[in-house]
């Protein structure tokens, strides 16, 4: 018995050695993605240890055991990369913090004060779990995969979308069209440090704006999306 195992263990082990980076890591990312799925976890605090250990932990040691850095760098380009996607989303956060479904759904994890320790907390740990998703998403599944072309931003939108089903469905419309942006500004910039910067500091800026007066008429942003079919 033990010996058929063992025999199914090193074929396995066998064909796993034949696999190329490019299909570790996307056998990987759907792996970590089933795992993500079916561990549901309420508050913030229990996210930090799911998401820190599949979408950061996990992939990380995976890269670094293949000499991998998944993006991890900062230089002149990846500065430069990351002001100008800042800059491109910021109006998306500032008119989306205006919108009653949005409003209603942010801050997460029950943040209701802008006090400085507690909007300071939260956005500490919520800065975190973008850290961990951009290695996961913009790391392991685009950048860690360059050698691939700029097509390779396109490996992970659908994923991402799904992961995004519970959120306002105008962020959801968005998040394929968003993952694709920041993958292949992370490319150029061979860096996660754009979509840390614009997506980190983004939803901060989201939660400061939600808990404060709209800075925009909420009627007339919600007037712009009226041609869609939901309510935003």
């Amino acid at each position: 018995m033990s010996t058929a195992a063992d025999a199914r263990t090193a074929a396995l082990r066998d064909r796993l050695a034949t696999l190329s980076w490019y299909q570790r890591s996307v056998l990987l990312g759907g792996a970590v993605t089933i795992a993500w799925m079916n561990v549901p976890l309420q508050g913030i605090d229990a996210r930090l240890l799911r998401d820190g250990l599949l979408f950061l932990a996990i992939p990380m040691a995976f890269a670094l055991a293949h000499g991998n850095r998944l993006g991890w760098r900062v230089d002149r380009r990846a500065v430069k990369d990351a002001l100008l996607l800042s800059a491109f989303v910021l109006p998306f956060y500032v008119v989306g913090s205006t919108l009653p479904g949005v409003r209603e759904f942010y801050p997460m994890w029950g943040l209701d004060s802008a006090a400085p320790v507690p909007f300071l907390t939260h956005a500490i740990k919520q800065l975190f779990l973008v850290i961990a998703g951009e290695t996961f998403f913009r790391g392991l599944l685009c950048v860690g995969l360059r050698e691939k072309g700029p097509w390779v931003a396109f490996v992970s939108p659908v994923i991402y979308a799904l992961l995004h089903a519970s959120k306002p469905p105008v962020e959801l419309l968005l998040s394929g069209p968003t993952d694709v942006l920041f993958g292949l500004t992370d490319y150029h910039a061979n860096s996660l440090l754009p979509s840390v910067v614009a997506h980190g500091f983004g939803l901060i800026l989201l939660d400061w704006l939600v808990l404060h007066d709209p800075l925009l008429d909420p009627e007339t942003t919600a007037g712009w999306f009226e041609w869609l079919p939901f309510v935003v």
